[in-house]
């Protein structure tokens, strides 16, 4: 007769369930546990990650100003026209504006990727916010170094009949300002899930802590082991009583 593996009285190894003995908790003003530090560093990150995408709001911003299409203007000292009443320049703005937060989203997405594969919900949300808060000092940007706003006083400097360039201005801006984010979740989400590390495949143990396997191939010769139904011994086929005597 064989001895269990693991005596009754001792619980068994890598036992989910198994309380942990007295004295395995960190004490107070010990190290910190792994996990609360995995967890701060997460948080830092996401922050960091969050102020550099603001900060390239300003690069996006100063873009949008270089790229977006001019809308001209004229004035007849009475009024501010049109100069071409049916261009497109000012939807051209928008335009400019959601392709290049598109571009950044994209770009900023892959960096965060490629930084830290593991993901993690506080990286997604820096990413997130930054992208939001970097879209909405683009605007700021372009507006603030783009032409003046107030038309009057530049049509009155520039006089009768002189072409001066509008505002620049969003008009779609709801979804200006969530083209970056939108763009860089998305691009993350799917850059985990294609290229992201896997999990590994749990194993299966019995309740002595032997591994699974299967016994379809067990050998009936084995201590303890039933014989296989087949011939007897008097060389009957299976299902077939002994003949009488």
């Amino acid at each position: 007769m064989n001895a269990p593996l693991t005596p009754p009285h001792q619980p068994r190894p890598h036992d989910p369930w198994q309380v942990p003995p007295s004295g395995s908790h960190a004490a107070p003003g010990g190290p910190e546990p792994l996990d609360a530090a995995d967890s701060r560093a997460e948080l830092l990150q996401g922050a960091v990650i969050a102020v550099l995408l603001t900060a390239a709001g300003i690069v996006l911003g100063l873009l949008w100003l270089w790229l977006a299409p001019r809308v001209p203007l004229v004035s007849d000292d009475t009024a501010v026209f049109l100069k071409n009443s049916e261009g497109e320049d000012a939807i051209g703005a928008d335009g400019t504006f959601v392709l290049l937060a598109l571009a950044f989203g994209l770009l900023s997405a892959t960096a965060v990727f490629l930084f830290r594969r593991n993901g993690g919900i506080p990286l997604v949300v820096g990413l997130a916010l930054g992208g939001l808060l970097g879209s909405l000092l683009a605007w700021g940007t372009g507006t603030w170094f783009g032409p003046t706003s107030d038309v009057v006083a530049r049509a009155k400097e520039v006089g009768k009949g002189v072409t001066f360039d509008a505002p620049l201005e969003l008009h779609a801006v709801g979804a200006a300002m969530l083209a970056w984010p939108i763009a860089a979740m998305i691009v993350h989400l799917g850059l985990t899930a294609l290229f992201g590390p896997r999990d590994p495949e749990p194993e299966w143990e019995l309740p002595h802590g032997e591994p699974y396997a299967s016994t379809s191939g067990s050998d009936s010769s084995a201590p303890g082991a039933e014989p296989a139904f087949g011939a007897g011994d008097d060389g009957k086929a299976p299902g077939e009583w002994p003949e009488r005597r």
